[in-house]
């Protein structure tokens, strides 16, 4: 049976993390993921919690039933400047002590690193697990990885390679559903990649999107044309063109059984309907 979390960010500006998890469990979910925030991790910035701040975690995650199942941390740890990568390094270092500290024992994250030197960020990363492999098998902690949009690796079958390719039971792949487009270049084969990284498929994170590259590539515009920059939503299931019924049989055919994160983002005056809406959708379509 898969394990849906919801990812709170859509509540930060306005709560605390341990509101956050009274906020799911209010909404009726069992698991939370929490992605980045300032007074916690935050984007390539060592993390902040201390002691009294994963205590007050625990205490929520006790008194609400709600289990922190993941946690979802972007630190360059792919960068080819070097003083940068083993900051990035270190980064990690302390957010798998609190990891450990919370009892959480998956995390997913992405490769970052730059899109213009891949093949300098892939050794670079290649590099950074090696060194932080001691760690996570001293948790016991494992890591999901997923190809973001402007990451050194973009799309699917590269990223799913390259985890392959450290050849560890610890490291898995996370597919990301609004990420569907730029995964495969535009053709939206969702179900073709979920079938394809199955052998190590842990988790997948779910909100809409728009096919970037449809038509003429305008259904959003970017100024000037041809920026160097990539442009994604994270809407709510049914406002976007993610082929949601590949996408969901696809993993029951895949006998699925590990996370959901229900990622919407940037509709925070919405925000309960639309999270109760996609748990009310997923629940439907993959617990049996």
């Amino acid at each position: 049976m898969v394990d849906i979390a919801l990812d709170p960010n859509m509540y930060y500006m306005t709560m605390s993390t341990p509101d956050c998890l009274r906020k799911a469990a209010d909404l009726g979910f069992k698991h939370v993921e929490l992605s980045p925030r300032a007074d916690f991790h935050f984007w390539h910035h060592y993390p902040k919690a201390d002691d009294a701040y994963i205590a007050e975690l625990n205490k929520a995650s006790k008194e609400t039933g709600v289990t922190i199942r993941t946690l979802n941390p972007v630190f360059n740890w792919s960068s080819v400047n070097e003083a940068e990568r083993n900051a990035q390094v270190r980064n990690w270092t302390r957010l798998l002590e609190i990891a450990d500290a919370l009892d959480v024992r998956e995390i997913t994250s992405e490769f970052s690193g730059d899109p213009n030197t891949p093949r300098e960020c892939e050794a670079q990363w290649y590099r950074s697990v090696q060194e932080l492999a001691p760690t996570f098998e001293k948790y016991q902690i494992r890591l999901n990885m997923e190809a973001h949009p402007y990451d050194f690796v973009e799309l699917h079958d590269a990223a799913y390679n390259i985890v392959r390719g450290v050849n560890v039971d610890w490291i898995g792949y996370e597919f990301c559903c609004p990420h569907v487009f730029h995964l495969s270049d535009g053709k939206g084969d969702a179900a073709r990649m979920i079938r394809d990284s199955a052998p190590k498929l842990r988790e997948v994170h779910m909100a809409d999107a728009f096919n970037h590259l449809a038509n003429d590539g305008n259904r959003y515009i970017i100024n000037p044309p041809g920026a160097d920059v990539r442009v994604h939503q994270h809407n709510e299931l049914g406002m976007g063109e993610v082929p949601w019924e590949d996408v969901f049989q696809t993993l029951r055919d895949i006998e699925f059984d590990g996370v959901v994160s229900v990622c919407v983002f940037g509709w925070h005056e919405k925000a309960d309907g639309a999270n109760a809406r996609m748990l009310e959708r997923i629940t439907k379509e993959l617990v049996k």
